[in-house]
């Protein structure tokens, strides 16, 4: 396979990959010391049974520029094809703004087509293409260079698979008419809200266990913080304090060096110089936020009423379902969704959309005593009253 280290190389494919219904795609990068995802490797495919159609794209390549598959990425004429995206997805969008489109996450697909919930793409190589991958280079250091022959080798296959595994799930879906049920899903890979993190609604990520104002108003304020720290210098939030010492900082509310020395929690780095000045001041904001101004966690779904018998029978209706549609049933209604079906919301995800055509629509019958489940044999039979 060849590497690409310059602009022009890049154009080149990019057009040539142009010809074609579609190409594979996928990265590789670090975020274990970082706050954004560093962009290391691009392994593209065109169409075809050998690596001969695939490249890898060099980032880190000196006065290299992506434009040119940026612009691919913008050419509605080509489908680009990932496994699992988000992570790709979010590289791109925060780096170019751009979102490959039409986009196809085989993942996705794989869901919708039967293969389980979050199926990886090993299952899928081994399943679909019937190969084997070899995962010594899984814990690659890739912003080395040079790559090794394995690191190249492990890369590549990373879409020259994906290439059969896409023509096999789109005839799936061409053929089972799933199509539009595997777009719903990617809208929300497309929006932009799922890769802008705000420092103001970053407490909202915290779990706690108590739902006092006071508390949650220091969580919100050490939450954004931390949020903007880690932004703007471009570290880990869990570099700047994990979650566990945001709670017990919220708990023990300090108020000098001396009370941030006292942490059981709280990194050695944090309770000195800027990171320590930022939280005794966040910990003040905290303390001193008016009432009427303190955050308001989202209760509707601790106080549902819920009828527990009904809540089983969405269960055994929703396992009925999904035996029969081929999907996982996590991936229609989780249990959290079904208990509030029970209680009387109907602002769920499991009744819109292609799931509302699955499932949802024999849900709602079922809570209004339309139907009725029976056992027939090993299976649940839906009986209309």
């Amino acid at each position: 396979m060849k590497t690409l280290t310059t602009t022009e190389e890049l154009a080149h494919f990019c057009e040539q990959a142009r010809q074609h219904e579609y190409v594979t795609v996928d990265t590789e990068f670090l975020r274990e010391r970082t706050y954004y995802s560093k962009l290391c490797l691009v392994q593209l495919a065109m169409p075809g049974d050998t690596d001969e159609n695939a490249v890898l794209v060099d980032p880190l390549a000196t006065g290299i520029s992506l434009e040119p598959m940026m612009d691919l990425f913008r050419d509605t004429s080509v489908v680009k094809v990932f496994h699992a995206a988000r992570q790709d997805l979010e590289i791109f969008f925060i780096e170019h703004r751009v979102f490959p489109e039409p986009l196809f996450d085989t993942q996705v697909a794989a869901m919708v087509c039967g293969f389980g919930e979050q199926v990886g793409y090993e299952t899928l190589v081994r399943k679909i293409a019937k190969q084997s991958l070899d995962k010594t280079s899984r814990f690659t250091d890739w912003s080395r260079r040079p790559l090794t022959e394995a690191q190249s080798k492990y890369a590549v296959a990373d879409v020259t698979h994906l290439r059969m595994i896409y023509e096999y799930l789109a005839a799936e879906l061409h053929k089972t008419g799933r199509d539009k049920w595997v777009q719903e899903e990617l809208r929300i890979l497309t929006d932009p809200a799922t890769y802008i993190v705000h420092p103001e609604e970053a407490w909202k990520r915290v779990k706690t266990r108590t739902t006092s104002g006071k508390f949650l108003a220091v969580v919100r304020e050490l939450a954004r913080f931390r949020e903007d720290y880690a932004q703007s210098r471009n570290v880990p939030r869990s570099r700047v304090y994990k979650d566990d010492a945001m709670v017990e900082l919220a708990s023990t509310k300090p108020v000098t060096m001396q009370d941030l020395g006292r942490s059981r929690l709280l990194l050695r780095d944090a309770r000195k110089g800027e990171i320590a000045d930022g939280i005794l001041a966040a910990v003040k904001a905290g303390i001193d936020c008016a009432p009427e101004n303190y955050p308001k966690p989202d209760l509707s779904r601790e106080k549902l009423q819920v009828n527990p018998a009904l809540a089983d029978l969405l269960r055994v209706l929703l396992k009925s379902k999904t035996e029969s549609a081929g999907v996982a049933s996590k991936l229609i209604a989780p249990a959290a969704d079904l208990d509030a079906i029970a209680a009387g919301l109907r602002d769920v995800p499991a009744l819109n959309g292609w799931r509302r055509e699955v499932f949802g629509n024999d849900a709602l019958r079922l809570c209004d005593g339309e139907i009725a489940l029976a056992a027939k044999g090993s299976s649940v039979k839906i009986v209309k009253l």
